[in-house]
């Protein structure tokens, strides 16, 4: 049970990960009504307006309501390695070749279901290069994992 909410919370993440701003900063008659307002409360309030009427995807698709989707997309939280106890999770998982953690961190990197046995594959091989401590970070994890990943034929294209 707790693999598998710690793939769905990945999973997740990966997804809330990519987008601090989808469709622009004043995105949405929720930006609109809430404008100049600040606060955890007016950003959830102007959120959940946006995601329950559907108003922001419209102005995404259409390219009304403030919406811009030109702009590239920036994250600048934690990397999911660094949620407590997924990096050992990924690291036990990677160690034997498979596992939940370590799909799940596929999937939130964007693996096609189809590569994800050669991602394994490669990953296991590749163990002692992405956790040569055990102090390791988990940007450095992840900087050897895109590392890894260039280098592979197959795995290049997810870099």
């Amino acid at each position: 049970m707790k693999k598998t909410l710690l793939a769905a919370a990945l999973m997740g993440a990966s997804f809330s990960a990519h987008a601090v701003a989808p469709g622009g900063p004043g995105c949405g008659w929720g930006n609109l009504l809430f404008e100049g307002k600040s606060g955890l409360p007016m950003h959830i309030l102007a959120t959940t307006f946006n995601g329950t009427s559907g108003n922001a995807t419209f102005g995404m698709t259409s390219g009304t309501n403030g919406c811009d989707t030109n702009g590239a997309l920036t994250y600048s939280g934690e990397s999911l390695l660094g949620m407590n106890g997924v990096m050992e999770e990924v690291a036990q998982d990677m160690a034997v070749g498979e596992g939940e953690a370590l799909t799940a961190l596929s999937v939130s990197i964007g693996v096609d279901a189809s590569d994800r046995a050669h991602f394994n594959s490669i990953m296991h091989q590749n163990f002692a290069s992405i956790f040569p401590s055990q102090d390791v970070t988990a940007a450095e994890v992840m900087q050897q994992i895109n590392m890894v990943m260039s280098q592979d034929q197959q795995l290049a294209k997810y870099v």
